[in-house]
């Protein structure tokens, strides 16, 4: 399947619509709600079996995805802000907790996601957060990227899930 071309076309989410998808340990989609088929423009059958990444907009930094993927092999939460692109190109974002499924042995069976609108508070930081990591990303790499959005926490004296959380609450 072609990856679509991103537009300036925004789909929103209401206060009220939560998205909800399972992934295997590898990323490939499992299970998506109604909601999350709707605001995609997939068909079910375009998304089942298919990497979560079919949905990655390329104005993400690769660093908010290490930092999850990080987090997922440690076996631990994530609340993240996620610039998703839909089958038409559009785009839209989401406050996302990821957590890990495990076995009665600890193993990870699966990924769980539900994703809910962003506050607008987030809106007013993250866009532009985003680009300066995608651009450092961009002109040094994806280490500099990390150390771009570690110096930025450090300044404000916060670790990253403070920082996130309080842009949502």
């Amino acid at each position: 399947m072609a990856k679509p071309t991103p537009t300036n076309q925004e789909k929103t989410l209401s206060e009220n619509e939560f998205i909800v998808s399972k992934t295997d340990t590898k990323g490939k989609i499992l299970y998506g709600n109604k909601t999350f088929i709707k605001i995609s423009g997939y068909e079910e059958h375009e998304l089942l079996g298919q990497p979560h990444s079919i949905l990655r907009h390329p104005d993400m930094p690769k660093a908010v995805f290490k930092l999850l993927w990080d987090r997922m092999q440690a076996k631990q939460e994530i609340f993240a802000y996620v610039k998703n692109m839909c089958k038409d190109g559009a785009y839209y974002w989401v406050f996302a907790n990821v957590t890990v499924t495990q076995d009665a042995n600890g193993n990870v069976v699966d990924l769980h996601s539900v994703q809910r609108k962003p506050s607008a508070k987030a809106m007013e930081v993250i866009p532009n957060l985003y680009a300066k990591l995608l651009a450092e990303e961009k002109r040094s790499g994806m280490e500099a990227s990390i150390k771009m959005l570690n110096d930025i926490l450090n300044e404000k004296g916060m670790s990253y899930d403070d920082f996130i959380f309080n842009l949502q609450y």
